[in-house]
């Protein structure tokens, strides 16, 4: 029978989620991560695996708890409300923390290797499930009139993602969350009436 483990496995979890945001997916080294959990490295990946199947964990946990108010937004009533919430939600979350800002998805491999292709397929992969989750409820927005017959629900959720994504990248750069919640607010401007042509 092997010997418990001694230590936490969420806390560890959540210990290399900020790692990987902080420093990127290859940017994060084994030293980092062991440092920065607390555990061992063999005790690490027994209870994770390798570096690969921690970083996806970890952007799993992000997706639950960090992104919760993307689902949340998706219940609102009204498409502009819906992605009212998700611009500024995005912004609070991209400038919460001062020690690792921006977007773990972004900043985990925005440049990434051949090595790192798998990860980066997996981020892409889960951003695509959430524009795709934003676009059909802009496609119900618009089949109960909140959005005009004229609207390219692909285009406004591909629209509202490239703002997200701009969003992140300004705060990682150190932009204010004052200054990208009128970001936000002016890529609201733009948004469709239901009365539109």
């Amino acid at each position: 029978m092997g010997r418990p483990r001694e230590f936490d496995v969420q806390q560890a979890l959540d210990a290399a989620l900020c790692v990987f945001w902080r420093k990127g997916y290859e940017g994060a080294s084994y030293t980092d991560l062991t440092q920065a959990t607390g555990v061992e490295r063999p005790a690490l990946y027994a209870a994770f695996g390798n570096k690969e199947a921690l970083f996806r964990k970890a952007l799993e946990r992000y997706y639950q708890r960090d992104l919760a108010f993307f689902p949340a937004a998706l219940d609102l009533p009204t498409a502009r409300e819906v992605v009212s919430h998700i611009l500024h939600g995005a912004v609070e979350l991209n400038t919460r923390h001062q020690d690792h800002p921006g977007c773990l998805g972004v900043n985990g491999v925005l440049a990434a290797s051949d090595d790192a292709e798998a990860v980066r397929v997996a981020v892409i992969e889960a951003r695509a499930v959430g524009e795709a989750q934003l676009r059909e409820r802009l496609e119900r927005a618009q089949a109960e009139g909140d959005l005009p017959a004229s609207a390219n629900c692909a285009t406004l959720a591909t629209y509202v993602c490239a703002v997200l994504h701009g969003i992140a990248v300004q705060a990682k750069a150190g932009f204010s969350r004052e200054v990208l919640d009128a970001v936000a607010e002016q890529a609201l401007v733009a948004w469709p009436s239901p009365t539109a042509p």
